[in-house]
């Protein structure tokens, strides 16, 4: 266990960064924030002079290759994971990496292999927030066989109109943000941690604003989906139903529910609900104190490079799993099949 100074370095000072790591980070005794650098020279010194960073860098390498620098923070769009983290590890560097992981699964695995040739560095991928003071409860009762025999996954993700209008978003821009479609990822994360992998997947999906303008006025051609229905199987023998949508209106707030032989799991509002065989509804589980989960990636992230714990939320091997999905799930869109996974 080391508890010297931790120096930390970060690359992409985009919202989440700014609102979540950067403090998180610095509410940590012994880590310090020492150097950033953003898309300018402006952005980066004004995330700086907010948060009390003493070097602004425009060149990602003045942080990647700072030998004071201990360990990388990468807030990044996708299209720069994989370059950077490797970088980052290959300079001896612990590494942070923004979700979603990659651009595709051939990145994810190299990004992966990296990693295990320097097993002395931490390598973490940013995780799936939604469900974390939920996940512990919703183990225990699915091992328990609280459920009996998980049938199926119902995950629903969307309550926006359509905006025609919207301007570009780097969510939009495949070269930006890879294979990675709107929260399906995301998703996805967290059902692996309640019932495990996919094996084949049969994705339907549709783009209904084929343009939009970018930040100079230009149209742009939008390759990535408005809305996807994906039915997928299990390796646990249930089957899975995951739509992720940006064009249900009032469809109510995102849920996932459990369907099992026994009883029924339903997740939402960051809630647990459930019911079994006999009864007339689902009504609200608590969540035990002891397994209430939280956001702490930060914390973990720390105490991983100090050797206090190991990396959970996430490893680069779940990342692989999820960008393995991703892309099974863009293939399937593109060819109109089935894909094993």
């Amino acid at each position: 266990m080391t508890t010297s100074p931790l120096r930390i370095g970060v690359i992409g000072a985009g919202a989440n960064t700014r609102t979540k790591h950067i403090p998180g980070l610095q509410a940590i005794a012994g880590v310090e924030v020492v150097k950033v650098c953003n898309r300018s020279q402006a952005s980066g010194q004004r995330v700086a002079d907010e948060l009390g960073i003493p070097q602004v860098v425009t060149d990602w390498r003045d942080v990647i290759y700072d030998n004071t620098i201990d360990a990388i923070v990468i807030g990044t769009w996708p299209y720069m994971h994989r370059m950077l983290t490797i970088a980052a590890l290959e300079a001896g560097k612990h590494v942070m990496c923004e979700a979603r992981m990659a651009m595709n699964a051939s990145e994810a695995w190299e990004m992966y292999e990296v990693s295990q040739q320097r097993p002395h560095l931490v390598a973490q991928i940013v995780p799936s927030p939604f469900s974390l003071r939920v996940d512990k409860t919703i183990q225990r009762l699915i091992a328990e066989g609280w459920l009996g025999d998980v049938l199926a996954v119902e995950i629903r993700a969307g309550n926006d109109f359509l905006d025609r209008n919207g301007p570009l978003h780097w969510r939009h821009d495949k070269d930006l943000s890879g294979l990675n479609i709107m929260t399906m990822g995301i998703w996805y994360e967290a059902m692996l941690r309640w019932v495990g992998v996919a094996t084949r997947v049969t994705a339907t999906g549709k783009t209904f604003v084929p343009t939009r303008k970018d930040a100079s006025g230009r149209l742009r051609e939008i390759r990535i989906p408005d809305h996807i229905d994906i039915l997928a199987d299990l390796a646990c023998g249930a089957t899975a139903h995951i739509q992720v949508s940006s064009i249900t209106g009032l469809a109510g707030g995102p849920s996932a529910t459990l369907y099992g032989s026994e009883g029924t799991l339903r997740f939402a509002e960051n809630k647990l609900f459930g019911g079994q065989r006999g009864e007339s509804g689902l009504i609200e589980i608590p969540i035990p104190a002891s397994e209430a989960g939280a956001w702490r990636v930060e914390e973990e992230f720390v105490n991983a490079i100090r050797g206090l714990e190991p990396i959970t939320h996430t490893d680069f091997l779940t990342g692989v799993k999820y960008m393995e999905f991703t892309e099974a799930v863009n293939i399937s869109l593109a060819e109109g099949r089935g894909v094993a996974l």
